[in-house]
């Protein structure tokens, strides 16, 4: 490890009880009590001493355009304030503040990876929502309204000088949307092990980028009854030598717990201990090649006493030396 790692040595967090007030009104898997599962697992898993808040606040208008044009923007405030239950773009509900609360989840994680860049946190985790990585471009999907890591990672290429981001996105679902953002753009690495096939349906080996992208997309779809030793074989295999070639400045992580076992809607086995070990390997690629700059955001994981067990052991994971 680096010595400036090691003078920055807690984890910056990113919390809020505002993440709760994206209320859609119904049962939904994607519920207000997933933040307070979230930090109940932190708390009785890591050493508080070894995190440090970071400051909240709302993306700007001109942050979203780096990913999502103004039009899409426009739309989600309208159909908010207009008390629709659903984005008219696609399957993504909506409550009375989701556009309020979904800039902050935006804003959240860029406040992380301005922190870990401007080296006042060794790196961070983003307990926020709504989740992220279906929204593409202009169209809400899944449970996302818009894509916060990937408008944190044009927030850190343009106002740091970053030049190369990967994205690792864990979750049981293929983030869609992330990978159609960066599809064509080679500074941009995205990773995805998933359930395959699940919702979106997107995916697939032979999704590998367009135009300059190709071969900064990698992904890793498994069937249904895929263990946690599997899922590190991949990271073992697959993502340690991509990203050796890449050499990525900063990595953030698309962190889904529903990929662990007993989960509501979705069929891996991963343990608890298994997201402590993905997240030691993806740490190790951080140091070798960000100088241990990595940002985790928050985005599936809907069995709550799981999502609070392996979210635990995840940040507990980022805390370790």
């Amino acid at each position: 490890m680096s010595a400036d790692i090691r003078q920055t040595a807690r984890t910056g967090l990113v919390a809020d009880p505002v993440y709760k007030a994206h209320d859609t009104r119904s049962f939904h898997p994607e519920s207000p009590a997933r933040i307070d599962a979230v930090l109940r697992g932190i708390g009785e898993s890591v050493d508080q001493a070894r995190l440090q808040s970071i400051p909240l606040r709302a993306a700007t208008r001109d942050e979203l355009h780096l990913c999502h044009p103004p039009h899409y923007v426009d739309l989600v405030s309208e159909e908010v304030a207009a008390g629709r239950r659903q984005l008219s773009t696609g399957d993504t509900d909506i409550g009375e503040q989701s556009y309020d609360v979904a800039l902050k989840a935006v804003g959240g994680v860029i406040m992380a990876a301005d922190a870990v860049c401007r080296r006042e946190v060794r790196n961070a985790f983003c307990a926020v929502r709504p989740p992220g990585h279906h929204a593409r471009a202009d169209q809400g999907m899944g449970f996302c309204i818009f894509n916060s890591v990937a408008v944190a990672a044009r927030f850190v290429q343009r106002e740091h000088g970053i030049a190369r981001v990967a994205i690792i996105d864990w979750d049981v679902h293929h983030g869609n949307g992330t990978q159609d953002i960066f599809y064509e753009d080679a500074s941009v690495f995205y990773f995805s092990t998933h359930q395959s096939p699940l919702y979106p349906g997107t995916g697939a080996k032979g999704e590998t980028g367009r135009g300059d992208g190709v071969g900064t997309t990698l992904n890793c779809p498994v069937p249904a009854g895929t263990d946690g030793v599997e899922i590190l074989g991949l990271f073992e295999s697959q993502l340690i030598p991509a990203l050796d070639a890449f050499k990525p400045e900063f990595i953030f992580i698309s962190a889904g717990f529903d990929a662990r076992k007993e989960e509501p809607i979705s069929q891996l086995l991963l343990e608890d201990e298994d997201f402590g070990d993905l997240t030691r390997i993806v740490l190790n690629l951080a140091d070798q090649h960000a100088r241990g700059r990595l940002v985790s955001s928050l985005e599936g994981g809907y069995g709550l006493a799981g999502l609070a067990s392996s979210c635990g052991e995840h940040v507990k994971g980022l805390t370790c030396e």
